[in-house]
């Protein structure tokens, strides 16, 4: 098997325009297995353009997106589904759903049309809210949860899904730093394949194992967090000085100086 076809995930030269605006300009990223790799640069940039197309919510003009060696264009919808899993940033209902309906739908891509909740589909859901920490919440009407906690419920349904693959497309956005900890915590710990866009430098220095730069719809850099996050790259990104400084245990800290 080849070192490409060997990434879980991978895209190439994806192109996609808004009417006359180019919005990615050729992006080529991968992802490895069990890789949390991240996505930053600023609003604007692509980021969450390149990973609709990752999770097939938006269709590139051109390029190519594989999994596991495999195009995605070529596979079925279900059969992608149980290949990647999506926490994504907003998540409306439009009716009344428990917290253990919302977690259930994450078994759908493993089920025939029509077939029923079996007593393991059950035992998968009930295991997601165990590790996110939600099963008291099993009958509570999801409407009524907190932000974080409805992020859990969202995360709990990807786990429900079982694939060796996870996108999180901007999924902390609105959560206080205590919710933001906790459920990248929680990803990391999940041993699967990730790809997350992260807007909290700190947040990505943490939890990456690599991270992509992007910046008006192309990749400006990439490496590991040490290599990335400089002063020198930064200034250049986001206009902004800084200081890196370095914790107890090795981690990289950016300070944001006013």
């Amino acid at each position: 098997m080849t070192e490409r076809a060997n990434k879980d995930i991978r895209t190439e030269k994806v192109e996609v325009s808004f009417g006359n605006s180019r919005i990615l300009k050729g992006i080529s990223i991968e992802a490895g297995k069990k890789e949390f790799v991240g996505i930053i640069g600023p609003n604007g940039s692509g980021k969450s353009t390149l990973l609709k197309c990752i999770y097939r919510t938006l269709k590139p003009d051109c390029g190519a997106i594989y999994l596991n060696g495999e195009e995605l264009s070529s596979l079925k919808t279900k059969e992608s589904a149980r290949r990647v899993a999506v926490v994504a940033q907003h998540n409306y209902y439009n009716f009344e759903f428990s917290v253990r309906e919302v977690v259930m739908m994450g078994r759908s891509p493993h089920k025939r049309t029509l077939e029923r909740d079996h007593a393991r589909d059950y035992r998968i859901v009930e295991e997601a809210l165990k590790t996110v920490g939600m099963e008291r919440f099993t009958d509570r009407s999801f409407s009524t949860l907190s932000g974080g906690e409805q992020q859990r419920v969202i995360l709990a349904r990807a786990l429900a899904q079982q694939t060796p693959c996870l996108i999180l497309d901007e999924p902390t956005n609105h959560l206080d730093i205590t919710h933001q900890l906790q459920l990248l915590r929680i990803v990391r710990n999940l041993e699967v394949t990730v790809i997350s866009a992260i807007h909290d430098l700190n947040i990505a220095a943490a939890f990456c194992d690599r991270l992509y730069v992007m910046k008006d719809g192309e990749i400006a850099g990439c490496g590991t967090p040490r290599e990335v996050l400089t002063t020198d790259f930064i200034r250049e990104i986001y206009q902004v000085e800084t200081e890196i400084t370095e914790d107890s245990k090795g981690k990289l800290h950016i300070l944001f100086l006013v």
